[in-house]
């Protein structure tokens, strides 16, 4: 086998490890981002909501970082742009209807193909929405490489980001 190749595998197998949990229901060894990538997939089918309006061409999935469950969203688009939601914001809004939790483990966003590269990365909004949600979400695991289980932290995405003062001064109002 051609040395490239081999490390190619290697490589992936390791990445691969690190994204295996065990499913607490069944009591299986699952890879995390598959699993998440076959819900969202089954959101994916574009389609016209009216002359103005376009649903289901962008997917995402998260991870709950309390209960482990998975929400999925679709993106909805209309002609004003005002009107525009994200995959990555309904699937955190179905997340906070569902358990009332704000804090996301993980997330994989993409169209009719799992990111690659770097793909995958929120839109402004959608990172801007996740920070100010909760300040946990800054180590939220972004999926941007299906096939190598590359990741990147939203803090990456967003350094310096303007809130975290906010964030200082409500930790140190906030009564004990």
């Amino acid at each position: 086998m051609d040395e490239y190749i081999k490390q190619s595998i290697d490589s992936r197998k390791s990445a691969m490890s690190a994204t295996y949990e065990i499913d607490e229901k069944t009591g299986e060894k699952m890879d995390i981002w598959e699993k998440m990538y076959e819900m969202a997939k089954a959101e994916y089918h574009p389609e016209k909501v009216s002359p103005f309006i376009i649903a289901h061409h962008v997917v995402a999935a998260i991870e709950s970082a309390k209960t482990g469950e998975i929400y999925t969203g679709f993106c909805i688009e209309g002609a004003s742009g005002v009107m525009d939601l994200c995959a990555e914001r309904v699937a955190g809004l179905k997340m906070y209807a569902a358990e009332g939790n704000t804090e996301v483990r993980r997330l994989i966003a993409f169209r009719d193909k799992p990111p690659m590269g770097n793909g995958g990365s929120p839109c402004g909004a959608c990172r801007e929405f996740f920070m100010q949600l909760d300040y946990k979400n800054r180590d939220m695991e972004i999926l941007t490489d299906f096939k190598t289980r590359k990741t990147v932290k939203l803090k990456e995405m967003i350094p310096n980001w303007w809130g975290d003062k906010r964030y200082a001064e409500a930790k140190n109002t906030e009564v004990a």
